[in-house]
């Protein structure tokens, strides 16, 4: 398969999700967001971007599902502030979101290899978060991406599962879960099962398909498009709701990492 065609895969999936996902939790994100200043970022987050200081800057959140983290980035004092995702189910719940808080957010619907040059150098921050490079079929030019679209100086702040959790799958409840795939894993991993990541309730969606990538990957890759280190952090919390009991576990493996890298 082509990088486009594993693109329109995973659109239709999401597609799909988008209204199981708002049985779950919509009703709550509006009436949350109608709340001044109101912001689901946990502490991790929130304090690395107070360091960044995000007031008035110009903020892009790629593979930004419905945009609740830049939404509550807006509301941190965040300038112009644009969602990229290739779900246009999610994008239009992003935009009912920022409607019902009369925040001003731009959401985009679009494959994020197909981001325009306009918006080159256009960013104080690019922000990443929560299961988006698992579905990147191609991480070299997603990164070089990241790198046109930052300012001089800018900077890029992911907070992500750790990609060591490719190893397991997420319905293994014992304490000593087995190895189920090889961490060096390249090719995609298929499934149909759907994306209930809330409710869990099992459904046949379309096929998507799921990319492993090491962290070396993630790191030399920011080395590689002149994006400096400049803090990187492993935890034992669990940020993506399909490994929340993995930390229960008496012995467990990071669950989540935080990395800032600067645009030289």
């Amino acid at each position: 398969m082509q990088r486009h065609d594993y693109t329109a895969a995973n659109r239709q999936a999401w597609n799909e999700a988008a209204p199981i996902h708002a049985e779950q939790n919509f009703a709550r994100l509006l009436e949350n967001f109608q709340k001044p200043g109101y912001s689901l970022l946990d502490a991790v987050e929130t304090a690395l971007l107070h360091q960044l200081d995000v007031a008035g800057k110009q903020v892009a959140q790629l593979c930004c599902n419905n945009g609740r983290e830049l939404l509550s980035i807006k509301n941190m004092g965040a300038g112009r502030c644009v969602g990229f995702d290739i779900s246009d189910a999610f994008i239009e719940q992003g935009r009912q979101l920022a409607a019902a808080g009369k925040i001003d957010c731009t959401f985009v619907a679009t494959d994020v290899y197909a981001i325009p040059s306009s918006y080159d150098g256009s960013f104080d921050l690019v922000y990443i978060t929560i299961g988006a490079l698992g579905w990147l079929p191609d991480l070299p030019s997603f990164f070089q991406l990241i790198a046109r679209l930052l300012k001089p100086g800018g900077h890029l702040f992911i907070y992500e599962m750790h990609p060591i959790l490719n190893m397991f799958e997420g319905t293994d409840q014992a304490d000593a879960p087995p190895l189920r795939h090889s961490y060096f894993r390249t090719e995609p991993l298929i499934d149909n099962d759907g994306l209930d990541y809330y409710g869990f309730t099992p459904y046949e969606s379309a096929p998507m398909y799921w990319f492993p990538h090491k962290m070396a990957d993630v790191i030399s890759l920011c080395l590689q498009n002149s994006l400096k280190l400049v803090a990187f952090q492993e935890y034992d919390h669990d940020i993506s709701n399909v490994f929340a009991h993995f930390a229960q576990f008496s012995i467990k493996p990071p669950l989540c990492y935080t990395l800032l890298a600067q645009k030289e």
